[in-house]
């Protein structure tokens, strides 16, 4: 992976805070309220048997998807490198493009292109070349799950100006590529007794078929 970075937010999730990050957020309770979540979203698009995840860390979306569809095929890109020898040791996974994803440049679709936690990271200026690789890296299907807010802001993130940043992100990708429509969204609080996230807000957009 190169060292050039574009954005002060890709060598911060590179560098010792990504690994600390990677470190913390490990063990089955995760994964078991991944899966939960990912129970309501799969269930809408039964056919997928495709994914890439953009900034997947050590995996714990994609063991939760494993669970729910055993036989899925999934890749993967990560800047962090500890959490690609996370991803690497799982070996559940395809291919890892170990790099950032403002560099990824998709050379085939998948039927789903998902990013949890991650579009809330990315340099504003930089949002719209993420949203045009998970557009042209999907087939089908483009999964969001993030922050909402109605309204760009910018968040103090563990002590951190300029790291965290809450916006409609999805409300922005069928603003930018008409050909998608809304299949279903949620939200999961926090508090959620069973299966708690951490106060997110997903989205399932689908392309229309025909629409470019």
């Amino acid at each position: 992976m190169s060292n050039s970075f574009k954005t002060d937010q890709e060598a911060f999730w590179a560098g010792d805070f990504g690994d600390a990050y990677t470190a913390r957020n490990a063990g089955d309770a995760l994964v078991a309220s991944n899966a939960a979540l990912f129970a309501q979203i799969l269930r809408r698009c039964t056919a997928a048997s495709t994914l890439i995840e953009f900034g997947a860390n050590r995996g714990l979306n994609l063991r939760a998807i494993r669970a729910l569809r055993p036989s899925i095929e999934l890749d993967a890109i990560e800047i962090n490198e500890k959490a690609v020898q996370e991803l690497r040791s799982w070996d559940g996974v395809r291919q890892i493009h170990h790099d950032s994803i403002l560099n990824f440049r998709p050379e085939r679709t998948w039927d789903i292109a998902l990013i949890k936690g991650v579009l809330i990271h990315i340099a504003p200026a930089q949002l719209a070349k993420v949203y045009e690789a998970l557009y042209r890296s999907s087939s089908r299907y483009i999964v969001v799950v993030e922050y909402y807010n109605p309204t760009p802001v910018e968040v103090a993130y563990r002590g951190h100006a300029d790291r965290l940043f809450k916006r409609d992100f999805a409300g922005e990708l069928l603003d930018l590529f008409p050909s998608l429509q809304v299949v279903d969204y949620g939200f999961v609080w926090r508090r959620d007794p069973a299966f708690p996230q951490d106060d997110i807000t997903w989205f399932l957009l689908e392309k229309r078929a025909g629409c470019e």
